[in-house]
């Protein structure tokens, strides 16, 4: 059993899954963090849905899939902050629609492509154990751009984050940064896609951060926890999707929900005492 143990990490399918798992770690703790301070989760699984269209069509003309769910993803970030913003309207309409209207192209574009696509079905649901060389370089470009412009527009993304009003008074330009950290929303969430699958990508995006944001309110620890805790499920879920024979996605995910409810758990029986 020990050899079988040793030799599963030797297979090139099993390292790229946990270096995705790492990938996956750093991007969805830093901007989860950002997610759950600013309580803006509903957005995020707008963007989420909306990327199965650009999935869909990807598919249909044979196109890297990660690529058309970029583009979606984009797309749709920038359609919901612009709502918002310059039509002063509720973002909810405009993410219900984003969030049916990526449904159905996706679907469409799904019946469309000849044969059945076993890869689409991944991303709905995650299978990090499929992901190639290409997708994993992808990732690491896209964890690159979010670290790099997380680092430049650190303290604007803070102030933004807490108070708006505030920030409009020291002169940041709080559109820019709001559609800047939208943006960021949409890399990570195609990050995600990959590892647990657009329809739980919620999720791993919200869950570890929510638990490091119940042990302390300093946003840099905050982050640095979700970075450690959303590797650690990722990875935990990973192991015990292969010894069990289950799906990736949802093993992930599980063990996710397994920590938040006993983080849960654990700060109640503090408030108690």
């Amino acid at each position: 059993m020990s050899e079988f143990n040793l030799n599963i990490f030797s297979y090139s399918f099993i390292q790229y899954a946990l270096i995705a798992a790492l990938l996956s770690g750093i991007a969805a703790g830093i901007i989860g963090t950002y997610v759950v301070v600013k309580r803006i989760s509903y957005i995020s699984g707008g963007i989420a849905h909306a990327v199965l269209g650009g999935l869909g069509a990807a598919y249909f003309w044979n196109v890297n899939p990660l690529y058309g769910a970029l583009a979606s993803a984009i797309a749709a970030a920038l359609i919901i902050g612009l709502v918002k913003l310059k039509l002063k309207q509720n973002e909810d309409t405009v993410i219900s629609a984003l969030w049916a209207i990526g449904m159905s192209v996706g679907i469409i574009f799904a019946n469309l492509t000849p044969g059945y696509n076993v890869d689409l079905i991944s991303f709905l649901f995650g299978n990090i154990l499929m992901i190639t060389r290409d997708s994993l370089w992808l990732l690491v470009i896209l964890d690159i751009v979010i670290v790099l412009t997380t680092l430049i527009f650190y303290k604007q993304f803070l102030y933004v984050s807490f108070d708006e009003e505030y920030s409009m008074i020291r002169g940041i330009n709080v559109d820019f940064i709001y559609l800047l950290l939208l943006s960021l929303v949409a890399l990570t969430v195609v990050i995600l896609v990959q590892t647990v699958g657009l329809i739980l990508v919620i999720a791993l995006l919200t869950l570890p951060s929510a638990i490091a944001h119940m042990f302390s309110k300093s946003l840099f620890r905050i982050i640095i926890y979700s970075i450690l805790l959303v590797t650690f499920f990722s990875v935990t879920g990973l192991l015990i999707s292969i010894y069990l024979n289950i799906p990736s996605g949802a093993s992930i995910i599980l063990t996710c929900g397994i920590g938040y409810i006993s983080a849960f758990s654990v700060t109640i029986l503090r408030t108690k005492n």
